[in-house]
């Protein structure tokens, strides 16, 4: 090879609410938009398409676990003629503000920038022309990316190396087949900067649902396009030889995915008959339970965790949300059985819907905890994502909605609700998390695990995870991570460099403030993990949530008589079962 064209793929983080970029010594969530860019790139070097004699360097960036330098970056491309291109892959709309300004100083040296995510794409998707500041991007000579990049990664490359990137690549219109595409793939020393060495794949995309809160659907379509299962056996035994064993399967709704079970076999037969180490978590809807042996296998396939889209436990709210395959006459069954499985649940739970109060999220917190056997519960503003049809509801009447795309991270109020100022839906936010994380019922979730046969030893790790994130580090738990990583000079360009007579000392006592802190926290729940591990009735334990479902919960339990729509919902599930058993 005569030359080397550089590819700098970079999934930028984004500013907290001191500026500061988010960033730790090991974050949370692996980015799946970084390893799939990877894989194609990887696998249009090895086909030589910029030719013969030109290799393709790849570097992958995650900045919520590697600080990106800007000055050391410039310098590489410069030593190479700027014979490359950075990508912003993944840019959501909360890091666009980052991307932007990771963007600048590249394109001010003559660097060629293309940028992509759910924050490009969904624009285009759902607003006329570029609005959402899209057209900051184009003015600063940054190329727009829309839709997914699979059979059209080529072309970019191309013209990068041509020097005739095109302003805008708009694939909307045309979603891929992502099958018998080269899958998802990051190499170990990447992946090992995630808790737990997690990496992620897609086994499929797209959602057949309609929730108006949702992008997904927007971007990535309501058919499904799937990976065949040879393509995922082959992704996971490449890792397997890297020595990754957990992934995280990001499919919106593993569920509804019409190859689960082919795919869940051919995983079933490599731990089962090869014993093969393989862990996963899926991420599935609220009726899943109704698929013929669709949870048990699960879990013979290593699923250990699972997050289900809750969102509420008012019937109104769902409906408005559009979000009508959510029944909570059905939530109790469906938990219920991820319980039997022994399998950790995770929700997540949207506050702010337009019939919310404070008063209400309270007493909705509290019914959560008494009757559903629920682990893990994620809070989540009601946010008009761009993209969503939700936001262009708003666009189209022009309803005001905050400027600033950095606080368009499901944490933040961007917009008036109808019955809470800002500031109460945003105390009620904060509440939430100690309302539920309570000393009590993390002692009670605790309790249900070792009934259930579920680890207490994990279940416990998580329970100091969620219930501190927002309280001690000001993040929500998803954004985490281990140790945090603040650089003085990575700041918002609006905001001053502080100086380290300030900056350093503060932030060494943060670090010795927040571990002491956790330690403690960690060290009095193990306390009580170990004393219940230790008892030899703890299989029998049970409460209101963990009892089986029975006809009598309609009128026992608060969940189906809190309000006329929980009762409405109770009949209404009471006339399809009868319909139902009058055809059969």
């Amino acid at each position: 090879m005569n030359r080397v064209f550089k590819l700098v793929l970079i999934k930028p983080s984004h500013y907290d609410d001191d500026g500061y970029v988010i960033r730790w010594f090991r974050s949370m969530i692996p980015s799946n938009s970084l390893a799939s860019l990877y894989g194609l790139a990887r696998d249009a070097d090895e086909r030589h398409v910029l030719g013969e004699d030109v290799s393709i360097e790849i570097s992958a960036i995650d900045e919520t676990n590697t600080r990106v330098d800007v000055p050391a970056l410039i310098k590489s491309f410069k030593e190479n003629g700027n014979f490359g291109m950075v990508g912003l892959v993944g840019v959501q709309s909360n890091q666009y503000p980052r991307a932007l300004d990771l963007a600048r100083p590249f394109r001010d040296a003559g660097i060629p920038v293309v940028m992509g995510g759910f924050h490009v794409s969904g624009c285009l998707a759902m607003l006329p022309d570029k609005n959402v500041d899209l057209q900051k991007a184009e003015d600063l000579g940054v190329s727009l990316f829309a839709g997914e990049a699979e059979d059209r990664l080529d072309r970019v490359l191309i013209d990068a190396a041509r020097g005739t990137l095109e302003p805008l690549y708009n694939y909307m219109n045309d979603l891929p087949s992502i099958e018998g595409t080269p899958p998802p793939f990051l190499p170990a020393s990447y992946v090992t900067k995630t808790l737990g060495g997690n990496t992620s794949f897609d086994a499929g995309r797209g959602c057949p649902f309609q929730c108006s809160f949702c992008t997904i659907i927007n971007v990535q379509g309501r058919k499904s396009r799937r990976r065949s299962p040879d393509d995922i056996e082959k992704l996971i035994r490449d890792n397997l030889a890297q020595g990754i064993h957990n992934y995280f399967i990001t499919d919106d709704n593993f569920a509804r995915n019409r190859d689960w079970e082919i795919i869940l076999d051919r995983i079933i037969q490599m731990r089962e008959q090869e014993g093969l180490w393989i862990g996963l978590m899926v991420q599935v809807d609220t009726l899943c339970h109704k698929i013929p042996n669709f949870i048990e296998k699960c879990k013979r396939a290593g699923v250990s965790r699972v997050f289900i889209g809750l969102e509420n436990i008012n019937p109104d709210n769902l409906m408005g949300a559009k979000k009508r395959q959510n029944k909570i006459t059905e939530y109790r069954s469906m938990l219920l059985a991820w319980k039997g499985q022994g399998i950790i649940t995770y929700a997540g739970y949207i506050l702010g819907f337009p019939a919310d109060t404070a008063e209400s999220i309270r007493r909705d917190i509290q019914i959560v905890q008494r009757e559903l056997p629920l682990d893990i519960l994620e809070f989540f503003f009601l946010t008009p994502l761009p993209g969503s049809e939700d936001h262009q509801t708003l666009f189209r009447k022009g309803v005001a909605m905050d400027a600033d795309l950095n606080k368009y991270d499901l944490e933040h109020a961007v917009t008036a609700h109808p019955k809470m100022s800002q500031t109460e839906w945003e105390e009620i936010y904060k509440e939430a998390w100690s309302l539920y994380y309570t000393p009590e019922h993390m002692l009670t979730v605790l309790k249900r695990a070792a009934a259930t046969g579920v680890r207490t030893k994990s279940i416990g790790k998580l329970l100091i995870w969620f219930s501190t994130s927002v309280a001690i580090e000001k993040v929500h738990p998803l954004q985490g991570g281990v140790i945090r990583f603040r650089n003085r000079h990575d700041r918002r360009p609006n905001m001053p460099v502080e100086s380290p007579l300030l900056f350093y000392p503060r932030e060494a006592w943060n670090l010795v403030a927040k571990t002491t802190k956790l330690v403690f926290l960690l060290w009095r729940l193990e306390r009580q993990r170990r004393a219940i591990e230790a008892d030899p009735n703890r299989k029998s334990y049970t409460d209101a949530a963990l009892t089986p479902v029975s006809e009598g919960d309609e009128e026992t339990l608060e969940l189906f008589t809190q309000n006329d729509a929980a009762k409405h919902a109770v009949q209404h599930a009471h006339r399809i079962d009868e319909l139902t058993h009058r055809v059969a």
